[in-house]
């Protein structure tokens, strides 16, 4: 007959097990819609093309900020389809991303097309399985059945990674795969290697992240130190390359960017915008104010006085109070939900909330209201930032036929819109709050690993 502890720990054995099959299960699903919804996708892999043909662009010593030399490049390779839109050709020519991002993307840039860009959906498969393996694991301390649900569910909506072929796969998973080696203490080499990187392509998405680590003093700022030497050296080559190749880059850039965010643009998240509403949704706080006040000088400071007295509590408490594992996960989910609302992101930026996970299985698994409540907020936030669930739910509005114009056009949009950054708004408070609570229970100690 088995002791008590025999049983339990038979009972931790097979949760375990059931936790790390709907892990697999949810990968497996992630990859097979990913790759069956590619052949019924025309104008798929366009994040790729974004910033594939600048750096062709720089390899050949041409201006990767002007849009016709890129568009020449990029119709001279064959690139432009007849089924790309006037939409597409912008968001190709306009090029965004800062010079340093082109040390990531020269690689891929040196090969054709076809590999190129096999080898980048590759990277964002395995990179993406491989963090949500990691913060799983970091999950199962606490319940790892809780965990694998959790994570599967946020798996099988995490389709436009795919669709899109978007660098916030690749930023998102190398942010949380350097998480982990950080929290776990191992690898550190390589997390750091994954965070510099991460600040590299997308700063908007690893970049509070990163600052957490530096807040909390001792051995994490050491690592954020090392990080963000490492970003700032291999940035060096690529900046100086642009600055010989486009002198200008600069006045290019910002002419881009206006292009993107002006009325209608690829990046506008104003109500009239494409960009605001539908899948792969600009889901910062810009786009449910603009609803209300559609002009970006009411919108972009609106959005900035939200979150910055938001954002200072949350720099001071995590400056303040010593760093212990549940504090940092703690800390760490209230960014990730954050860091998505003061500046322009997209829904599948908020691929970045898988790091709230080991927060809410840890609250889930000291039971009690406040652990019911991460639940409810985490599996909201997956729902109404979902790739698959709002893919169900605008095929639904669609069949409705609702007018575009009026009252009832309105709150259509409302309600494709506001849903996001408000669920996001929410969570940053609540897991801030619970974060809070805790530090205040260890009175707010300042670290004695400062230093």
């Amino acid at each position: 007959m088995k002791t008590k502890l025999e049983a339990t720990e038979a009972k931790a054995t097979n949760a375990r097990r059931d936790g790390l099959l709907l892990l697999v299960l949810g990968s497996i699903v992630f990859v097979l819609l990913g790759v069956a919804l590619q052949g019924a996708v025309p104008s798929k892999n366009v994040d790729f093309r974004v910033v594939y043909y600048p750096a062709r662009c720089l390899l050949q010593n041409q201006d990767p900020y002007d849009p016709s030399q890129v568009m020449s490049l990029y119709r001279a390779e064959g690139g432009d389809a007849p089924s790309d839109s006037d939409k597409i050709r912008h968001m190709v020519a306009g090029y965004v991303y800062l010079p340093n991002a082109f040390t990531f993307t020269i690689p891929f840039a040196l090969l054709p097309w076809g590999p190129a860009h096999i080898l980048w959906q590759v990277l964002i498969v395995g990179s993406y399985l491989l963090a949500s393996y990691l913060v799983w694991d970091l999950t199962a301390q606490w319940a790892p059945l809780a965990g694998g649900a959790i994570i599967c569910f946020l798996l099988i909506n995490s389709e436009l990674l795919l669709l899109t072929s978007n660098a916030a796969g690749i930023v998102v998973s190398l942010c949380a795969i350097a998480v982990w080696c950080f929290m776990r203490d191992r690898f550190v080499p390589a997390g750091i290697v994954c965070m510099a990187v991460a600040l590299l392509v997308k700063p908007q998405d690893a970049g509070l992240v990163w600052l957490y680590f530096f807040l909390a003093g001792g051995v994490n700022r050491k690592r954020a130190i090392q990080a963000a030497l490492l970003t700032a050296a291999l940035s060096v080559p690529a900046v100086l390359w642009v600055n010989h190749a486009a002198p200008n880059w600069t006045q290019e850039w910002h002419a881009n960017m206006a292009t993107a965010e002006a009325r209608g643009g690829t990046s506008d998240p104003g109500p009239t915008s494409e960009a605001s509403h539908g899948l792969a949704m600009v889901i910062s706080l810009q786009s449910a104010i603009s609803i209300f006040w559609d002009d970006p000088h009411i919108y972009n400071p609106a959005s900035y006085l939200i979150c910055a007295p938001i954002l200072l509590l949350w720099g001071y408490v995590a400056l303040r109070n010593r760093p212990t594992p549940s504090s940092a996960w703690l800390a760490l989910a209230s960014i990730a939900a954050i860091t998505m609302l003061p500046v322009y992101h997209r829904q599948y930026d908020a691929r970045l909330l898988l790091l709230t996970v080991p927060a809410c299985v840890m609250l889930w698994a000291e039971s009690g209201l406040i652990g019911r409540l991460a639940l409810f907020v985490n599996m909201a936030a997956f729902v109404l930032t979902g790739d698959l669930t709002w893919a169900i739910i605008l095929a639904l509005i669609n069949r409705l036929h609702a007018p575009v114009v009026g009252l009832s056009g309105k709150m259509l949009i409302v309600a494709q819109v506001f849903p996001a950054p408000a669920i996001l708004l929410i969570m940053g408070i609540f897991y801030l709050w619970v974060y809070i609570n805790k530090s205040h229970g260890d009175k707010l100690v300042p670290s004695q690993q400062d230093g």
